[in-house]
């Protein structure tokens, strides 16, 4: 027969494992799930054709402007890390011209860019040189300068207007001047239109040391297509694209 006192003494070792684990899982940032991610994306956007997909804008601006920062396969990372406007007082100069929110007349314009760290910063912070809001705001703004897209289709005579380009010649270019292949997203033509819009490009970053690399792997090209969609932007297909100009241009 057990003598007393056997039971809990056999339990001990394992209620210490139990609570050393529960402390450790309450160190350090709450990641919730699984978010691993490969590659950052910095998304640009063109404000004119952002306009023209909600059917609500404020005076379209007449330049590429950030969409955001975005980790691949990972959002949310850790919902207990609030945005704080107070962390970015630094940036907000450039980051009222170059991540405007170009849908939503709040004063601030500061819902977009928490939704922005919320849902992707949060992830983003899993590396050292962006994890803080400061860090990942201010990173995502010298990236965006470091690839100067608007300067880049103007050197190659890219530049919004009534006629058509090509694709083509858009790929070209920026393959042309980064050495890697970028993603660009269209908005499909609506009822009684021909031609889709383009409306992002999408300029991919190694995770480790933040250097530009493919948006897309050789195996992954066939995954990139349109397939059923008919609404919203999707990787442009091969042909004629329409680059729209501002319908009233903002200096």
């Amino acid at each position: 027969m057990a003598s007393p006192g056997r039971g809990p003494a056999r339990w001990g070792p394992a209620l210490c494992w139990a609570l050393a684990l529960c402390c450790l899982c309450g160190a350090g940032p709450l990641w919730s799930g699984n978010h691993e991610w490969k590659k950052l994306i910095l998304t640009q956007h063109w404000p004119p054709t952002v306009c023209k997909e909600v059917n609500s804008c404020r005076d379209s601006l007449d330049y590429w402007t950030i969409h955001g920062l975005w980790p691949d396969k990972a959002e949310e990372c850790n919902r207990s890390w609030h945005f704080n406007l107070d962390e970015i007082k630094d940036l907000l100069q450039d980051m009222k011209i170059y991540w405007p929110d170009v849908i939503h007349p709040s004063s601030n314009r500061s819902q977009f860019w928490k939704h922005e760290w919320e849902k992707h910063g949060t992830c983003a912070a899993q590396v050292d040189a962006l994890n803080s809001e400061k860090k990942y705001f201010g990173t995502s703004l010298d990236l965006y300068k470091q690839v100067n897209l608007n300067s880049v289709l103007l050197k190659f005579g890219i530049k919004p207007s009534i006629n058509y380009y090509n694709i083509s010649d858009f790929k070209d270019a920026l393959t042309r001047v980064y050495g890697v292949v970028p993603k660009i997203q269209c908005l499909v033509p609506e009822k009684g239109e021909q031609v889709q819009t383009i409306g992002q490009i999408e300029l991919c970053f190694t995770k480790e040391d933040l250097h530009l690399r493919n948006c897309t792997e050789p195996a992954e090209q066939q995954k990139s297509s349109r397939g059923a969609a008919v609404q919203g932007m999707m990787v442009c297909d091969d042909g004629p694209i329409f680059y729209p100009p501002p319908s009233k241009a903002r200096h």
